[in-house]
């Protein structure tokens, strides 16, 4: 039986947590991950509390097979779920790669709506119904919890859906999702639909309904809250909302939602909030995906106050412009914490406050950045040892290393770059002119590692923290025949960041050259 099924029966107001941040989300621009940084992810979902982890779409490519097969086996809490279409090929696969867990489901999926079925399947409501009865059932030999989806169920008419989402459960599908595929309902609408499944599919009591919302329209979040308002008891999610096109209903703000206003949504769950904080920055350090300062719940300004007024209110009573605490979602003041005289082990006490577990070598590398920056800013705070520590999380198992870094620019003469890279163990330096240092310094990256069809499709700079000394954090993009990869470096010097993240870009993009299936590699429900 699905051990999803077992919690909401004996508690009816439990919401299961499913986080699709290794599947949906990674199917973001620029936001594939790799192997050990899938594990790392999936280790961090664990942590938090998620019921269940979308671990990938095994049919794919071996490499999806591989990433989904490794979860299963190092994954202790969770279920882990993987994905497949409504073909035996696919639910084979799938249940192939889930084998290891110890609570493992299969989640596969058909399209429903008049225009998918028409133009995308090119079946008739008949063959698609029998192909969610059969698919159920195949799925059912390698797992009792089996769920089942209706691919862009929001602009299905309401008798089909009834009559697929019926067949499923009786096929015997634990849990059917209703997602809202191109972001097209409004929250009424959405209530309206899964209420209109209660009131009509006779044995709906034997499932669980779940929710699916992405954010075209900005409501993804809203859609799900009124989903489970309306009887739903999944909800499907990513960290940081991360996913296709304008991306999935994010965790963090589904989860505070139900925790702040739990006076008017009276559901539980499973999800450490204080964990919270430290998902979304290490996804944001394994993507290289910055979140925007204004963002909910885990966004730079989350918890600022620069009005006057609110300043004045929160020094009398935080409560009077704060809903919720920073620390309630893991996040500590950014107070000045570390200097030049601070020793080894208080560093790393610190990083282990600010939920970081480095191996020996990268907490040696990171302490020996941490006594560079100091002599070279006069007050260090958590944001800058977070900037720190994060980059060298991201260039510790990288093939391309930097070394060194000298750049002469000005309004007079050439601007060049000369620069020192560890190439597999062996280091190659070169000196090249450019239109700018900046520019010097990428094509002095190029001219070490050649990568002719890549092109550079942003270069962006920011503070990390206040002032003329602060460290700068630079994102860069590069993209390579429709693949898009972002990478993220941060220096008290401005170039240096920028040569870090232009190597780290480089990286990702030369480890996702596996060659995938296109038409299997990206799926949206």
């Amino acid at each position: 039986m699905s051990r999803a099924y077992d919690i909401v029966k004996k508690d009816p107001n439990r919401i299961i947590i499913f986080d699709t941040t290794l599947r949906d989300g990674e199917q973001s621009p620029g936001c594939a991950m790799n192997l050990e940084q899938k594990l790392k992810m999936s280790a961090t979902l664990d942590d938090l509390g998620v019921d269940v982890i979308e671990a990938g779409f095994p049919v794919a490519s071996a490499g999806d097979f591989e990433a989904v097969n490794e979860i299963a086996k190092t994954v202790k809490n969770a279920t882990v779920c993987g994905l497949a279409r409504a073909k035996e090929s696919d639910i084979e696969a799938a249940g192939r790669a889930i084998e290891p867990a110890s609570s493992k489901r299969i989640h596969t999926f058909i399209s429903t709506s008049p225009l998918h079925m028409k133009y995308k399947l090119k079946m008739e409501p008949e063959a698609v119904l029998e192909a969610v009865k059969n698919s159920v059932t195949f799925a059912r030999k390698f797992t009792d919890d089996v769920e089942w989806s209706a691919e862009d169920a929001s602009r299905t008419e309401a008798d089909f859906l009834c009559a697929c989402v019926e067949a499923a459960i009786e096929a015997g599908a634990r849990t059917v999702n209703i997602p809202d595929t191109v972001g097209y309902s409004m929250p009424d609408e959405y209530a309206a639909q899964i209420a209109m499944l209660f009131d009509r599919v006779p044995n709906i009591d034997k499932a669980i309904i779940s929710t699916h919302c992405h954010n075209d329209l900005g409501v993804a979040v809203a859609n799900s809250l009124a989903g489970v308002n309306a009887g739903a008891r999944q909800v499907e999610c990513t960290i940081n909302g991360i996913g296709e096109r304008a991306g999935n209903a994010a965790l963090e703000e589904v989860i505070m939602s139900l925790r702040t206003r739990y006076d008017i949504m009276p559901f539980t769950n499973n999800i450490d909030t204080t964990q919270i904080t430290k998902a979304s920055r290490n996804l944001s350090i394994i993507t290289g995906f910055s979140v925007q300062p204004n963002k909910a719940i885990v966004g730079a300004n989350a918890f600022a106050h620069a009005s006057g007024i609110h300043q004045d209110g929160m020094l009398k009573n935080a409560n009077t412009y704060e809903i919720m605490t920073p620390e309630s979602v893991g996040l500590s003041q950014s107070n000045l914490v570390m200097s030049k005289h601070s020793g080894r082990h208080a560093f790393s006490e610190k990083l282990k406050e600010l939920g970081f577990d480095l191996s020996d070598n990268a907490l040696n590398d990171a302490f020996v950045r941490f006594k560079n920056l100091a002599d070279r800013k006069k007050e260090i705070f958590e944001d800058d040892l977070i900037a720190l520590v994060e980059d060298e999380i991201t260039s510790e198992s990288e093939a391309i290393k930097f070394i060194s870094l000298h750049v002469i620019a000005g309004t007079s003469g050439a601007q060049t770059a000369e620069i020192c890279l560890d190439m597999d163990g062996k280091e190659e330096c070169v000196k090249i002119e450019g239109n700018g240092p900046v520019d010097a310094i990428f094509k002095a990256i190029r001219a070490i590692k050649p990568h002719p069809d890549a092109n550079l499709k942003l270069y962006q700079v920011h503070a990390v923290t206040g002032g003329t000394d602060a460290q700068a954090e630079v994102t860069v993009r590069l993209e390579e025949n429709g693949k898009i990869i972002n990478g993220l470096g941060a220096d008290a010097d401005t170039l240096v960041a920028s040569a870090r993240a232009y190597i780290h870009a480089l990286n990702k993009l030369l480890a996702s050259r596996e060659k995938v299936n296109p038409q299997m590699s990206s799926v949206s429900l």
